[in-house]
């Protein structure tokens, strides 16, 4: 059956997004169906040997998975693959706060979208550390002459225009690493897009956002946190520990090898020891001609709990360092591979005092037939936010810059085209007495 193209499958490109993570790497394509909501076309992923802790370590093997990966997608999908927003992550990043400030010198219009960009444009210019580089520059409040705490200027009338920045940068080396994986692997990369940034867009409501919430993305090699206040992002903060680590304690402690460790971790963990009987036993097999292995599930889940409890710190650490403690109504929202931990909310709940949910990027996903059954259900699990939301911020960017070109391509005519008639008021600011020849004659004057 021949597949029937309408306005809105042209207005929404296919996009891909590329999520580069330590212990998998993965490819999502897909478009904004009819309906506002995210078709997923195809779904590929391949295990990441090349990345640690959130930072490419070897260029040709991540290369490698990254080919695997798009290969997948590719064919489950009939796209072909070439350009990609790609995730970036690990402890290298780094955020700032700065102010900017804009006098504007055409008067007689209002603030556009034009005025924030120049705004957005001078604070990429700012003087940075050698081995540093913006990636991200998110504006917070405006001020419009002395006037503070303006969320949204567009429209309103103002000479000084002044902005609070949140600005997010990362090491040059490491930005570098990622883009030449991207080329190595015959791609072009879009936009480098922080990934607590894309998680928070597929797990997060615009009411969570607005009343105060915490992003907390547990991965195989970091943990990251996102704080939003307002419908504005406060804090961004990168934890270098994640799932991999709890695998090497699982493994040292046990003493049984690291798959094996994993595979403990994710059939029998539980990040609180007390929900575990003492009785309960799993048995492991061992090497060569040795007896199996016999290992206790409580003490599994202690070894688990004592590691979670310093992740879980860390994020602590970093929701108090960010002022916004008392304001997150929203409470957390854990995402990512390590949000599957059994008794995991929990914890957190318990270290933190805040409520905690489970966030799962299902929300913006509309189901497509095409897709096979397995497809569509692991990607509603939290180990794909990342890689839905790195999709979502690649549709809204070449949404936005469809919208942009359409408005540069309409005739002169359609933009310059005034009303016959103004108000008054509005002839009298002008200082144009046209309004009065043309629309009130001698005698009107004269009754």
């Amino acid at each position: 059956m021949e597949k029937v193209i309408t306005k809105q499958s042209i207005d929404s490109p296919i996009v891909v997004g590329l999520d580069i993570g330590t212990t998998k790497i993965c490819v999502i394509v897909g478009r904004r169906n009819e309906y506002g909501k995210i078709e997923v076309l195809g779904l590929g992923k391949a295990e990441s040997l090349g990345v640690s802790r959130g930072v490419v370590t070897n260029l040709l093997t991540t290369a490698k998975s990254i080919i695997a990966a798009v290969k997948e997608a590719s064919a489950q999908s009939n796209v072909n693959i070439k350009v990609v927003s790609v995730g970036i992550a690990g402890q290298h990043i780094k955020s700032l706060q700065h102010r900017g400030i804009l006098t504007r010198k055409d008067l007689s219009t209002e603030i556009c979208k034009k005025d924030i960009d120049r705004l957005i444009d001078d604070m990429y210019k700012l003087a940075m550390n050698p081995n540093e580089e913006i990636i991200h520059v998110l504006p917070q409040e405006f001020t419009v002459d002395n006037e503070p705490g303006v969320k949204d200027p567009i429209g309103m009338a103002g000479v000084r225009l002044e902005a609070n920045f949140h600005i997010i940068t990362g090491q040059v080396g490491a930005i570098k690493n990622i883009l030449k994986c991207v080329n190595n692997a015959d791609l072009e990369t879009q936009d480098l897009i922080l990934e607590p940034l894309a998680s928070a867009e597929s797990v997060l409501s615009d009411e969570e956002k607005e009343a105060g919430v915490v992003l907390v993305d547990v991965g195989g090699g970091t943990t990251d946190v996102a704080i939003f206040h307002e419908g504005i992002i406060r804090h961004t903060a990168v934890i270098p520990f994640g799932g991999n680590i709890i695998t090497e304690d699982i493994k040292e402690g046990c003493g049984v090898m690291k798959n094996q460790a994993e595979l403990l971790k994710v059939k029998f963990g539980s990040a609180l020891a007390d929900e575990n009987r003492d009785n309960e036993i799993v048995c492991v097999p061992s090497l060569r001609d040795k007896a199996p292995k016999e290992i206790s599930i409580k003490n599994l889940a202690n070894i688990i709990e004592a590691r979670m409890e310093e992740i879980i710190e860390h994020v602590y650490y970093e929701i108090k360092s960010s002022n916004y403690e008392n304001k997150l109504i929203g409470g957390i929202v854990i995402t990512g591979g390590g949000a599957q931990l059994k008794h995991i909310t929990q914890l957190v709940e318990f270290i933190t005092g805040l409520d905690c949910r489970v966030g799962y990027p299902t929300e913006h996903l509309a189901k497509n037939e095409a897709l096979p059954k397995n497809v569509y259900e692991d990607l509603k699990s939290p180990m794909y936010a990342t890689g839905i939301g790195l999709l979502m911020k690649g549709i809204q960017k070449n949404e936005s810059e469809l919208e942009k070109a359409s408005t540069i391509a309409k005739p002169v005519q359609e933009t310059t085209k005034q009303p016959k008639a103004k108000g008054l008021f509005a002839a009298i600011l002008e200082g144009s007495k046209k309004f009065i020849k043309d629309d009130i004659s001698d005698t009107d004057f004269l009754k």
